[in-house]
């Protein structure tokens, strides 16, 4: 009985233990803003991860509020110049190249960390490229659009490109004029992310035609056989011009390697010093990224679900960004 007991009074002390340097934790952890920190939730899953990934160490290492305001590529780089946003986890640089820089130039805001490097282009399924094996570019596309009748105009093929609102849209809209397709296909652009996700995938299990716009590192990207229609070579000057929505005399070019990199409003970095330096960290190796979106198609849990289990798994590259005393405040949350 005085096992029993002793052995009771031991695990009561070490839960108690436990609550006490949880609480401890808790209470050193002081946000350097004595306000909500807002990021841009722009809705692409490597961006949803990411900010949530992002916010839990915020709020679990640094004491801070957080909040996801829901917004897309442009208008949150307006907001972030504003001040209305204090973060931009991600942004493409191909695809806002112009409208960046003009934000740049402006001081307030600043790129602050390499998160990974991207890669954009324009797909066919593989079974589609076995079917009609002599289209190799989008240039050869006229000759098919009665294969990729579009349902609303079926005189006219359909691209799927880039949904609407993102930076992406630009160039893809800018890359079809280019192209001078607007006389054979109708540019097809989705309202959201998940609504453009949702119309691939159910045209590729039912082995539908069909060519359109995407990005990588991608759930999507990863769990589909797609082929790469080419694009004339790339040329810089031509990429610049198709990155911006004035853009007079649009040329083809293909897609670089796309950076994509973290952005702060310059305000806010002179307020959080210590945050900016944990942001300015912030880099994900290309496999991890993958690995993780791939986590996230095959189990189709929420953002905020994965991003917990990056933290539980992935503690080899995120603790790279802090302090062993900001990772251990972390850890214990989870």
């Amino acid at each position: 009985m005085f096992l029993k007991h002793k052995i009771l009074c031991s695990t009561l002390l070490a839960a108690l233990g436990m609550g006490i340097s949880s609480a401890a934790l808790a209470a050193d952890a002081q946000c350097e803003v004595d306000r909500t920190v807002n990021f841009g939730g722009m809705n692409w899953e490597s961006n949803l991860v990411l900010v949530d990934v992002q916010r839990t160490i915020l709020e679990k290492g640094y004491g801070c509020k957080t909040e996801t305001l829901p917004t897309e590529t442009l208008p949150a780089l307006a907001a972030l110049e504003r001040g209305d946003l204090d973060i931009n986890t991600e942004i493409w640089l191909n695809s806002v190249g112009d409208p960046w820089a003009k934000a740049e130039k402006t001081g307030k805001v600043k790129k602050v960390a390499d998160l990974y490097v991207g890669g954009e282009a324009w797909f066919i399924p593989k079974y589609v490229a076995e079917k009609f094996p002599d289209l190799k570019s989008a240039a050869d596309l006229p000759k098919y659009k009665e294969e990729f009748a579009d349902p609303e105009d079926p005189s006219k093929g359909r691209f799927y490109g880039c949904p609407a609102g993102w930076g992406c849209e630009v160039v893809s809209s800018n890359l079809y004029k280019a192209l001078k397709l607007d006389k054979d296909f109708t540019l097809y652009s989705p309202g959201t992310g998940a609504a453009q996700k949702a119309a691939l995938t159910s045209a590729y299990k039912r082995k539908k035609n069909i060519v359109f716009y995407y990005w990588y590192p991608t759930p999507l990207v990863g769990s589909l056989d797609l082929v790469k229609l080419e694009l004339p070579a790339y040329d810089k000057e031509k990429q610049e011009c198709l990155t911006n929505p004035d853009c007079k005399d649009p040329q083809p070019s293909a897609y670089p390697d796309n950076p994509v990199f973290t952005a702060l409003n310059t305000e806010f970095m002179k307020q959080a010093p210590k945050l900016t330096e944990f942001f300015s960290k912030v880099s994900v190796p290309l496999p991890v990224m993958d690995k993780t979106l791939a986590h996230m198609e095959e189990t189709g849990d929420d953002s905020r679900a994965v991003a917990d289990w990056f933290l539980k798994n992935e503690g080899a590259t995120w603790e790279k960004w802090v302090s062993p005393e900001i990772a251990a405040k972390v850890k214990e949350s989870l």
